[in-house]
């Protein structure tokens, strides 16, 4: 009695998103459920989506109108001859809403490696009377090497090959990793509804691990953040933990503290020493000031000056009558 669990709904919320997105009050919750399982049911059985090779429908629901996205490795088949198909597949949905419908194609870039686009075309081959075993193989190998798939997985289950009693097989190669939550596996299922029973086709796909911003941090991740945030505290200790010891951070922090008055001391010690050596040095400087005194001797010279000027005023008196030109500039000096 084995109990398997859907891949992507298992990943819903790491690292896939929800098929249908909106907000409704509880009581019209169950009523829009089901709208939407019956809309995307409608788009899977139209004659105009036949072949498209769908891989995925988002429903978005706006206050007035339902966005529904679909995910197709053909858009040319959808969208048909001037959008002729697009208009009958709104036409027919919005008859099953109150809301307005607007409806987008997005095509699938590598559909070698898309589960259900690979699914879809195991059951159309084994609609054609193909031998299981090889179309198996063929779609797997065709995942690795186009579609650059790191494991693939593949079971049929029911009369395989018309036989008589419905069984079982399996091909896979690479890993598969189903227990690891942050592993991307695409997970696909579709039915081939043969003359001699229906022949369940299920395809995972791996392709490598998901790391980073798409995935979510648990309340543990949170935690430690928070115990190594920078604490706020006014002495620049950290707050102690839980177990009563103090973070690394704070004990750095603390030390560094303890040591800085230390350091201070000194520098005010070798201040007061830096003060006599001043004061050493006011008295070396006042007994050179003395010698300002000497002013004095600045002073007679200047009471020798006007001995000099008599004696310049004398001297022309004696050599006025020599030279009568340099008698007159002298005794315009001595007037001056």
């Amino acid at each position: 009695m084995g109990q398997k669990v859907n891949p992507i709904g298992l990943r819903v919320g790491i690292n896939r998103t929800w098929g249908s997105r909106w907000y409704v009050d509880p009581r019209e919750y169950a009523a829009t459920l089901h709208e939407d399982l019956k809309l995307r049911k409608l788009i899977m059985e139209m004659p105009e989506t036949k072949g498209s090779d769908i891989a995925e429908l988002e429903i978005i629901r706006h206050p007035q109108r339902i966005t529904i996205t679909i995910h197709t490795s053909r858009p040319g088949v959808i969208i048909g001859v001037k959008g002729a198909n697009i208009e009958k597949i709104g036409s027919e949905l919005q008859k099953h809403t109150n809301k307005k419908i607007n409806i987008k194609i997005k095509e699938v870039r590598n559909p070698d490696n898309n589960a259900q686009i690979i699914a879809q075309n195991v059951a159309r081959q084994l609609l054609a009377r193909s031998s299981f075993r090889r179309t198996m193989k063929q779609a797997i190998t065709n995942a690795i090497k186009k579609g650059n798939a790191q494991g693939v997985k593949i079971r049929l289950s029911g009369r395989l090959g018309g036989a008589e009693m419905s069984r079982t097989e399996e091909a896979k190669e690479g890993r598969i990793p189903l227990h690891t939550l942050r592993a991307d596996i695409d997970y696909g299922f579709a039915e081939a509804l043969t003359t001699f029973g229906s022949i369940g086709v299920k395809v995972w796909i791996y392709n490598g691990m998901k790391y980073g911003k798409e995935q979510k941090e648990d309340a543990g991740a949170l935690l430690r953040k928070r115990r190594d945030r920078p604490s706020s505290r006014a002495d620049g200790t950290q707050p102690a933990r839980a177990d009563g010891s103090e973070s690394a951070r704070g004990e750095v922090k603390a030390e560094p503290a303890k040591v800085e008055p230390a350091k201070a001391e000194p520098a005010k010690a070798e201040i007061a020493k830096a003060e006599p050596a001043k004061a050493e040095i006011a008295k070396a400087e006042t007994p050179k000031a003395e010698p300002a005194k000497i002013e004095p001797a600045k002073v007679e010279p200047t009471k020798a000056e006007p001995a000099k000027a008599e004696e310049k005023a004398e001297s022309p008196k004696d050599e006025s009558p020599k030279d009568d030109d340099t008698g007159t500039k002298e005794s315009v000096d001595v007037k001056s």
